[in-house]
């Protein structure tokens, strides 16, 4: 009669295991809010946006160079009460996108000892005219190619952010599952070390009505104090990875959090992941590799290097500048400016060997061949990657139905010993075996979801999305 009040007491109890199908506590803190605050406030993710801040100050760097100018010249010399000159030179130049410069100045100059040919009526000369760069520069040179690739880099950069930005998204999934993990793994000992304080009861209370041997006992209190080594790792492990979870979390002003004690991970996580991700109208067979911010960034820099390969060519030909500027005393008089009156000037600058010039252009172009090879080399390892992780997530999901069965048969093997036990047709011993089988079994099981869980993050990592 005392084996059979044992038996119904471990029966009403029954082996606790975690549960999957209750509505979250208020103190869960889902997958999703944990990677909003990740995105919104992580100082990396505010660090990885400094890199779009300062492609953008780039471009306004850049488009300086074609910002229009103001330049004042004057100098003069006084030696023994004679003034030997007085220059004045003012000029407004407007640089245009190919090699092409417009300008408009004046000169006044006077003096007892003044060149000649500085000489200017009373009231100065004004000038308008235009230089031109008949052949180096005209069509590529440092200031086109500086705006253009500056453009290029602001794109690239904007690539570069979604890469980096699901990376940080990416390892703190990673540090989630984890914590999840450690979790489910304390409350699975914890369940445990409160069935073996039951039987431990239970044989005690049999023992003294003379049912079991003293031996039972020892087993019994053996179980249950290796029951309580394994809660204390599992106890130990789960708040490591709380706070390690802890340093993905902050809030405004750059303020961090620490987790209480009270909070704890969404166990239907896995059933969420999907969307979390954005994974969940992901169609793998029809996806673009083209689209990927990775060869997209690749091919903004492949661009980029085309720009500087262009600007290295142009540096190959002669430097010819034709200047020519229409001269006047009466500004304001617009038919003053004429062809009788005039000041132009032709320069050409050629270096004879060209090697310099030429050692750059080959450089340019072996840097464009290099990135050729890296694009391609790229495509064909996320095209793998993607392949690989599909096949991988659709094992581990096959895995884990397996998994979760093999829990439901130990948990009913389990509870069929215990029975055959107190009705003395089985041992404590076995009844112990099966029981530690079962904990090994639900321990894989939760492992086998946590690779699920990374292979989803992994995918999400390969094809670089960021969640909304």
């Amino acid at each position: 009669m005392m084996r059979i009040k044992c038996f119904l007491i471990v029966l009403m109890v029954g082996i606790a295991l975690p549960s999957y199908g209750q509505e979250p506590d208020p103190d869960v803190m889902t997958f999703k809010e944990f990677l909003a605050y990740v995105k919104q406030f992580h100082p990396l993710v505010k660090q990885a946006n400094l890199v779009l801040d300062a492609s953008e100050a780039n471009l306004i760097k850049a488009r300086g160079g074609f910002d229009p100018k103001i330049e004042l010249d004057y100098s003069k010399k006084n030696f023994k009460d004679t003034d030997y000159y007085k220059l004045f030179n003012g000029s407004f130049k407007i640089p245009t996108w190919y090699g092409v410069n417009f300008k408009a100045a004046v000169d006044n100059n006077e003096g007892y000892y003044l060149n000649p040919e500085n000489n200017t009526p009373d009231d100065g000369v004004y000038q308008v005219g235009v230089s031109v760069s008949l052949a180096k520069g005209l069509f590529m040179n440092e200031r086109m190619a500086t705006l253009k690739q500056a453009k290029l880099y602001r794109e690239q950069a904007k690539a570069d952010l979604q890469m980096m930005v699901n990376d940080i998204l990416y390892q703190a999934s990673k540090t989630y599952f984890i914590w999840l993990k450690n979790y489910r793994n304390y409350q699975t000992y914890q369940s445990f070390l409160e069935n073996a304080q039951i039987r431990l009861e239970g044989i005690k209370k049999g023992y003294e009505e003379g049912e079991y041997p003293a031996v039972d006992t020892l087993e019994a209190r053996i179980n249950l104090d290796s029951r309580k080594l394994n809660l204390e790792k599992a106890r130990i492990g789960f708040v490591k990875s709380t706070l390690e979870l802890s340093n993905y979390l902050w809030l405004e002003n750059n303020i961090p959090v620490e987790l209480e004690d009270h909070i704890i991970p969404d166990e239907e996580t896995l059933y969420l992941i999907d969307q979390v991700l954005s994974l969940t109208d992901l169609d793998l067979e029809s996806f673009q590799i083209e689209n990927h911010p990775k060869l997209i960034s690749l091919d903004y820099k492949f661009q980029n290097q085309e720009v500087d390969k262009r600007l290295k060519a142009n540096a190959l030909l002669p430097d010819i500048t034709f200047d020519y500027n229409f001269l006047s005393e009466v500004p304001d008089e617009i038919n003053s400016f004429n062809g009788r009156n005039y000041k132009s000037g032709l320069s050409l600058k050629l270096p004879l060997f060209l090697r310099k010039e030429r050692g750059a252009f080959e450089l340019a172009k072996l840097k464009l061949q290099d990135l050729e090879y890296e694009i391609l080399s790229t495509n064909l390892t996320l095209k793998n990657k993607i392949e690989a992780l599909k096949n991988e997530i659709e094992s581990y999901g096959i895995q884990n139905e397996v998994a979760q069965e093999l829990v439901t048969n130990y948990e009913t093997l389990v509870q069929a010993e215990e029975r055959k036990f107190f009705l003395g047709e089985s041992s404590l011993f076995v009844v112990n075996s099966r029981e530690s089988k079962l904990i090994e079994t639900v321990l894989k099981a939760i492992s086998v979801e946590n690779d699920y869980l990374n292979s989803k993050a992994n995918l999400f990592n390969v094809i670089s999305t960021v969640p909304e």
